[in-house]
């Protein structure tokens, strides 16, 4: 991934409207949601959530099938794995990882 595209990710998601649309997608996997299942989902009007799909489609964070009358949306997994490939190439310059836990807080 390049750096302009994981940027236009990134942006996309920072606004709350667009992270809960991308969060419900993600819920529904592969069978994706039409925009009157994210609607009612979300409590959100049709023409707010228009606006915030067509931002996603854009970041390549969501993709667009027409079914008959129905449009169906869906999330783009493999942009998302990308993106985080992306935040975490450089982890631990180069070395495996290891999740190290927080010691218990005996003063908090």
């Amino acid at each position: 991934m390049e750096e302009k595209a994981a940027v236009m990710s990134l942006a996309a998601l920072a606004q709350g409207m667009r992270l809960r649309i991308f969060r419900a997608l993600i819920g529904t996997g592969p069978r994706g949601a039409t925009p009157g299942e994210l609607s009612a989902t979300l409590d959100v009007p049709g023409s707010t959530l228009s606006f915030h799909l067509k931002e996603l489609m854009h970041a390549g964070l969501v993709t667009q099938e027409r079914d008959g009358r129905n449009l169906i949306y869906r999330p783009s997994i493999e942009q998302m794995n990308d993106l985080l490939a992306y935040l975490t190439a450089h982890c631990c310059q180069g070395a495996a990882c290891e999740v190290v836990s927080a010691p218990d807080c005996i003063t908090c």
